[in-house]
């Protein structure tokens, strides 16, 4: 039986409509989790919600314990799971205001944990990584944008930086170079952990703004909120349409 995880990002500080039941402060052996995972029915169907930055504190994206918030969900019984991601646009069709369904990620972080592989076990844990989103897991959340008519694009390259600065012009060129059409910095490795601890796992990423250098008039905050509210409108509708499957 599927059971439907959600990781919240900035900007998703609450699942809208989540009729909660019941708050688990889970203990994992990574430490604690941003904050207790919230359970609750979302159109009659059991959904599990964790906030990644924490709430109301607000934990940076190289302080996120990654691996604290994947075991937790895993102990929750969570099977599929999906991430909700602000990220800048790079490529021109990743214009601020669209919704981009990533299919592939490109990792620039350093320092994290990125791996449950102590060594403890005698055994190497290698993963296959090659295709980092789940096949199946995306197709639904294809399904369901286009049954939503919502705007979105249908594939692109995640690539995740440190933070929580944001990124320089020179870097962005770089970013691009590489293949990249989006840059976060929350992707990684939370994305590579749910592989490890065997979930599928999606991301939706809500682009709010262009990437530096890439547009001549400045970047600001109230700009970026603006391009929040209205992708986190959108998000709801297609999560909303995604729990209606299971």
């Amino acid at each position: 039986m599927k059971t439907l995880g959600i990781i919240g990002g900035t900007g998703i500080d609450q699942l809208e409509g989540l009729e909660i039941v019941d708050s688990h402060a889970v203990e994992t052996p990574y430490g604690d989790p941003s904050r207790a995972v919230e359970e609750g029915m979302l159109g009659g169907v059991r959904v599990f919600f964790l906030q990644r930055h924490g709430s109301p504190k607000m934990i940076p994206p190289h302080l996120i314990n990654y691996r604290a918030n994947v075991w937790a969900l895993k102990s929750l019984q969570v099977t599929d799971l999906i991430a909700i991601n602000a990220v800048g646009g790079i490529s021109a069709t990743m214009r601020p205001g669209r919704l981009v369904i990533p299919d592939q990620i490109v990792d620039y972080t350093w320092g994290r944990a990125h791996t449950v592989d102590t060594g403890e076990e005698g055994t190497l844990l290698h993963v296959d990584f090659s295709d980092p989103y789940d096949h199946e897991l995306r197709e639904a959340l294809l399904q369901c944008a286009v049954a939503q008519n919502i705007a979105h694009e249908g594939a692109g390259v995640h690539g995740v930086m440190q933070g929580p600065r944001l990124e320089s012009a020179a870097e962005i060129r770089r970013m691009a170079g590489d293949g990249c059409d989006l840059v976060g910095m929350t992707g990684m490795p939370e994305a590579s952990l749910a592989r490890e601890l065997g979930l599928a796992y999606a991301s939706i990423c809500m682009v709010i703004n262009a990437a530096a250098g890439l547009d001549d008039k400045p970047l600001t905050l109230a700009v970026m909120r603006a391009n929040l509210l209205r992708e986190a409108a959108a998000v709801r509708q297609l999560i909303a349409a995604l729990v209606a499957d299971y």
